[in-house]
């Protein structure tokens, strides 16, 4: 397993079986007074100038006891998401042990403390010849309350829904081509309430998926669409996610540069997450339905690839005129968005690595959001709630007209013209977003678009329970949506 099991136990960690011990700290002056059952323990932090400053770590030497003793902080306006955050840092950190016990000596309850714990935990099996020190394989949480058993639930089936992120998208394209991350998907919900549809190039080109075809017929490994349903008995809620799932991303004939192509395997990590979004909703038993659209292919560029000028027809018999066949997850996800249409669910949410433009505007830490206000309010209330940084931004109506075609009924990026792309991109998208009935004045089925091209990987230092590389945000935050959706 990639991540440790996380336990509760109602013994002090003192008394603990485990190899180390992690105690988390609020911020404290020089003289505190130590906590109860830890004689010496202030005066070990001071020794060392540990202030218990958000995001600190420090081994320590308490006299006494027979076991390695780390701290980390909390600082000094302790939250769920700050103890979460502590958490992450010590199990990160603290390599080397097998067994971990954590005790928080701020108030804070079981979950978010296993959060963290789990997600800092993660470890990748990699191609390391020398292999790093280990994080732990088991944790145990000591609080003064029990957990209730729906939040023991929750921190296993979310902590693996993000590691099944990273695993997918740190895994090298060779060996994650579409038709591997199908059956990637197909086996990650093999024991669970989940109905799979596999569908191959020719039951795409059958179909008339277009857009999906489009983009895959350069590479040698074909596209697939995957469709992913989880319905549980009695649910009135449906929600559909959609993902972008391009397990590498050339650029096609619009070639990227060779510097810019690194890491592109990383671009399937929209399809990556609405799977294990669903994954864990069915592991959660949420009362709501959800299907999840992985729209998957390689952007290869080839005699037979997709050429700039050409025009293609998309599942809703939308034509696109091929600009830039580096903008190729739009189209994926055009296909997508009409497939998941036609079942007319409550909200639509797709996810995807799409433009380097929300970089630009928003930087590494906030998803950007687009859509229909009232959806995207409901996203963002649950991105706050679990505390992942998310920021709407708008689908102006004066941008429409720069999606006309003069030969096709739309132009899939704007050339020569960088300004707004991000907002291009979300316009684009919503073209393909259902109406709620056949009526020609209906409105638009709800609908949330999430562009995580600057936080679906960390390229820089770790920070909190979150490594350098692939992150898994969004996923807390639509398990949370959901969860929240299915109680309507």
């Amino acid at each position: 397993m990639p991540f440790p099991s996380v336990a509760y136990t109602d013994a002090p960690v003192l008394e603990s079986d485990a190899d180390a011990i992690l105690l988390i700290v609020p911020t404290t002056a020089e003289g505190t007074s130590d906590p109860d059952g830890w004689d010496g323990l202030g005066a070990a932090l001071s020794a060392v100038g540990f202030t218990g400053a958000v995001g600190s770590y420090q081994r320590v030497h308490v006299p006494g006891v027979d076991k390695p003793v780390a701290v980390v902080g909390a600082g000094s306006d302790a939250t769920d998401a700050s103890v979460r955050d502590a958490a992450g840092v010590g199990l990160r950190q603290l390599t080397g042990f097998a067994h971990v016990a954590i005790q928080s000596l701020v108030a804070a309850p079981w979950r978010p403390i296993a959060e963290g714990a789990a997600l800092g935990g993660y470890r990748f099996a990699d191609y390391k010849k020398k292999a790093a020190k280990a994080r732990a394989e088991r944790v145990s949480v000591s609080t003064s309350e029990a957990p209730a058993e729906t939040d023991v639930t929750a921190v296993a089936a979310i902590s693996g829904a993000v590691a099944l992120v990273k695993d997918l998208v740190t895994t090298p394209a060779e060996w994650l081509g579409p038709a591997h991350f199908a059956d990637a998907a197909v086996a990650a919900v093999k024991d669970l309430p989940v109905e799979v549809e596999v569908l191959d190039e020719a039951a795409l080109r059958q179909g008339g998926y277009g857009g999906i075809l489009g983009v895959g017929q350069g590479s040698d490994r074909p596209p697939r669409m995957v469709r992913l349903e989880y319905s549980p008995a009695g649910a009135e809620r449906h929600v559909a996610l959609v993902g972008k799932g391009i397990t590498f991303d050339t650029g096609g004939l619009s070639l990227k540069p060779p510097a810019s192509m690194v890491g592109m395997k990383y671009d399937m990590c929209g399809a990556a997450t609405v799977l294990a979004v669903l994954k864990a909703a069915a592991e959660m038993a949420l009362p709501v339905k959800v299907s999840a659209w992985l729209c998957i292919a390689d952007n290869m560029p080839s005699g037979r690839a997709t050429r700039p000028g050409d025009v293609l027809r998309t599942l809703d018999g939308t034509t696109v005129e091929v600009l830039n066949t580096d903008a190729e997850g739009r189209l994926v996800l055009a296909d997508g968005l009409a497939a998941a249409s036609r079942e007319n669910p409550d909200l639509i949410v797709d996810v995807a690595t799409l433009t380097g433009a929300i970089t630009v505007a928003l930087g590494n830490r906030h998803t950007g959001v687009m859509g229909d206000d009232a959806a995207v309010a409901s996203y963002l209330e649950a991105a706050g709630r679990v505390a992942e940084l998310a920021w709407q931004l708008p689908l102006p109506d004066h941008m429409v007209d720069d999606l006309d075609s003069p030969i096709a009924d739309l132009q899939n990026a704007k050339i020569g013209d960088p300004a707004g792309g991000s907002l291009f991109a979300g316009l684009f998208l919503r073209h393909f977003v259902g109406r709620v009935s056949d009526e020609a004045d209906a409105p638009r089925i709800p609908w949330v678009h999430l562009d995580i091209a600057g936080v679906g990987m960390n390229k820089s230092a770790p920070f909190g329970y979150t490594d350098k590389g692939v992150t898994g945000a969004t996923v807390r935050s639509l398990v949370e949506l959901l969860v929240s959706d299915g109680a309507r």
